[in-house]
């Protein structure tokens, strides 16, 4: 009985460890691709780092009390379809398999919401730090 809940606890890690480096993976497709933009590129903020940090920080706001969470792994790979949408051969269908995989309109809509504020926040953390950073040239 031992065995069957530790290899059970661990294919649920697996799969868990799996969603979170998929929304990861996604994340960073979409800020590589941002990147091609001249604003971006003033900012020097490495997109691995830029990332793991927008991974975080949206996590917070995701559904789901702790990482493991069905409805956490759930939102990550609803998350991860989202930053996809751009390369889906059907954008319309693929808006409508989102509504209807975040439950309504009106949550995809937070869901990106979460995603530009997290992304924001972790700009601005990266920005500030960097000019903290920085020695005064007065």
């Amino acid at each position: 009985m031992k065995k069957l809940l530790l290899l059970s606890l661990a294919a649920l890690l697996l799969s868990g460890c799996a969603d979170k480096k998929n929304y990861e993976a996604a994340v960073l497709v979409e800020l590589q691709r941002d990147t091609k933009t001249a604003e971006s590129k003033d900012y020097k903020v490495p997109p691995e780092k830029m990332a793991t940090c927008i991974v975080e920080t949206s996590s917070q706001n995701m559904p789901g009390v702790f990482a493991l969470d069905p409805a956490r792994l759930t939102a990550y790979r609803n998350y991860a379809k989202m930053l996809s949408l751009a390369e889906s051969k059907d954008p319309k269908k693929t808006m409508e398999e989102l509504q209807s995989d975040f439950g309504s309109a009106k949550e995809l809509m937070a869901a990106r919401s979460n995603y530009t504020e997290s992304e924001l926040e972790c700009l601005s953390t990266f920005v500030m730090s960097a000019e903290e950073s920085e020695p005064n040239q007065k």
